[in-house]
């Protein structure tokens, strides 16, 4: 088992609400609660949290999310120049849509040190130092993902003349972001990711033209575009990213596997970890992890799925742990999850008894495969 991350045993970051939480936020947003009252409940579920991820044989630990209501929203509503704003249809999925928000560029984009996401990864770090001594691990979106999402009409023309002309201020605030959550003494940060996945599928590149967006050499743009984010990123600071193909109310969006990409993704994006989704046959086989290249990058196989409560056979999954070793060695290859419980503060369909259940097994495998 390693001692880094990321970890043998590891996770995407998102957990299911604890019902405590739920009627809070409810109260918060109803104007029954206060916001320093509303913190209080969330450091108390969070710290509930921590102990249970350490219970359940994790070396590293997230806030689950609790604090937050989408898994990409909270963080770009709080950049300056980016407005969360009400739309006219939301994110479609498998027979459901999200509630009908979308991202708005009202002004240039900047990261600053008042981002509330700061605060969060703090006050993570500091109750775990007084816990479990587990390896905090915080989730941010990708950058590619606010490119992705943005709707036509959606950028304010008196500040950026079209979409490209917001790319070098959108890889100077994340790359402030990065720096920011390091000197706040975040040494395991992860990039939670949709984009790379519809590029996957043909009908969601069809419905990106449809945004404005030039699908052609976007695999290499957004390459190139995370690499400038993370170029000169301290060496003891490990960033890792998750492609996800649609987690909301265990139903999902994009379906193919991940060979249009994987060139780009694996051997060209400059991440340290790949945490990619296989629970299911629509992200196709493990050949192209052969572009993962020798050293230190580890893909962590997304084998156990958070979209229902049954749990995996054990033998099965070793098993498909051995096939993936046919295009990328052991030694380069962890395991988790396929996804977070709870992408958004709804979660999916199953029971926090049955997430524990996920997770121990997650942590059993690995520890035998790896041991």
């Amino acid at each position: 088992m390693t001692h880094s991350p990321p970890y043998r045993a590891d996770i995407v970051g998102s957990f299911l609400r604890p019902e405590v939480l739920h009627k809070a936020r409810a109260a918060h947003a109803e104007g029954r609660l206060d916001a320093g009252s509303l913190a209080e409940i969330e450091d108390q579920a969070i710290g509930e949290l921590l102990v249970k991820e350490a219970d359940a044989g994790l070396e590293l630990a997230t806030d689950g999310e609790f604090r937050r209501s989408w898994w990409h929203f909270d963080f770009f509503g709080g950049l300056s120049g980016v407005e969360i704003v009400e739309l006219d249809h939301g994110i479609q999925f498998q027979g459901v849509q999200t509630k009908p928000r979308g991202v708005e560029i009202s002004g240039p984009i900047r990261f600053d040190d008042s981002h509330p996401f700061l605060g969060h990864f703090r006050t993570l770090k500091d109750q775990l130092a007084t816990s479990t001594g587990a390896t905090p691990k915080f989730t941010i979106p990708s950058p590619t993902v606010l490119d992705f999402r943005l709707e036509p009409g959606h950028i304010d023309a008196g500040t950026y003349d079209g979409r490209e002309a917001i790319v070098d201020d959108l890889v100077a605030a994340y790359r402030d972001a990065v720096r920011a959550f390091y000197d706040a003494g975040a040494r395991y940060l992860q990039f939670d990711d949709t984009a790379w996945a519809y590029l996957c599928s043909d009908v969601e590149l069809e419905k990106a033209r449809e945004r404005g967006i030039d699908t052609d050499g976007i695999a290499e743009r957004y390459a190139a575009l995370l690499n400038r984010v993370l170029e000169g990123k301290p060496d003891d600071l490990v960033v890792t990213t998750h492609v996800c193909r649609g987690n909301f109310r265990s139903t999902w969006i994009s379906s193919g596997g991940y060979e249009p990409v994987a060139e780009q993704l694996l051997g060209v994006a400059g991440y340290d970890g790949y945490f990619l989704e296989y629970d299911s046959d629509r992200a196709g086989g493990f050949e192209p992890l052969r572009f993962l290249p020798e050293g230190d990058k580890t893909v962590v196989l997304g084998l156990i799925t958070t979209k229902s409560g049954e749990l995996e056979n054990i033998e099965a999954t070793k098993k498909r742990i051995d096939e993936a070793t046919a295009f990328a060695p052991l030694e380069q290859l962890a395991l988790s999850p396929q996804c977070g419980f709870a992408s958004t503060e709804e979660g999916n369909n199953l029971t926090e008894d049955e997430q524990w259940a996920k997770i121990r097994e997650v942590v059993a495998i690995a520890d035998d495969v790896w041991r």
